[in-house]
């Protein structure tokens, strides 16, 4: 196990669905590449269900958070934080079940973690150097939702609408909404630029600190 000189600077991504979490972690991936930021995806951890059919799989409540696998998800952060590359299950909507595939993630000085929930576990955010919740209105989150579920997911504007009402909003209400009070930082409006480069500010801080300290 190579350990870390030092311990990584890990950001917490959340908020409900439709957001604009991935705009933040894609820019900060993009303002620092690869070797500097790490990202950590929870959608991907969404438990097995390979024991169900599809048609059992598809009448899941996925806006639960009973619906994601936890131990793994807290076992894979607290190896990247020790400096250990992670083999993150894959995850295809489609079929709501796992690939049976796994992506590696390499640690890196910057982790992010983006997903709905990301914020709701105590031992998760007890990981985190920076927890972020992005604030957006219902009815733009849901013009987003749906938009990608239709031309990502293949699904129709019927069951998009289903869902919505009777799991995604009472189930943000209940869960996700509540867990913007351990955010140390709120971005109104969604995923503003203004907002994200105070962000990006923030990481390319910690950074060149985590750069001066493996040299001294």
């Amino acid at each position: 196990m190579n350990q870390n000189p030092f311990q990584p600077f890990v950001i917490g991504v959340a908020g409900g669905s439709g957001s604009g979490k991935s705009t933040v972690s894609k820019q900060v991936l993009a303002s620092f590449g690869d070797e500097m930021v790490s990202v950590v995806m929870q959608d991907d951890y969404y438990r097995d269900q390979t024991h169900l059919t599809l048609e059992e799989r598809r009448k899941q409540n996925y806006d639960h958070p009973n619906a994601f696998d936890w131990p793994l998800l807290v076992q894979h952060i607290q190896a990247l934080r020790n400096g250990e590359t992670i083999q993150m299950p894959e995850y295809d909507f489609t079929v709501s079940n796992r690939t049976g595939k796994t992506i590696p993630v390499k640690p890196a000085p910057v982790i992010v973690i983006e997903g709905l929930f990301v914020l709701y576990d105590a031992d998760l955010r007890d990981m985190m150097s920076l927890k972020i919740f992005v604030d957006t209105a219902p009815d733009v989150r849901f013009i987003r939702r749906m938009q990608r579920d239709i031309t990502e997911r293949g699904r129709t504007v019927e069951s998009i609408t289903n869902q919505y009402l009777d799991t995604v909003r009472p189930m943000h209400k209940q869960f996700i909404e509540p867990t913007k009070r351990h955010a140390d930082v709120i971005l109104p409006h969604g995923a503003n630029y203004p907002a994200v480069d105070v962000i990006t500010t923030k990481v390319a801080s910690v950074i060149g600190q985590l750069k001066r300290r493996s040299t001294d």
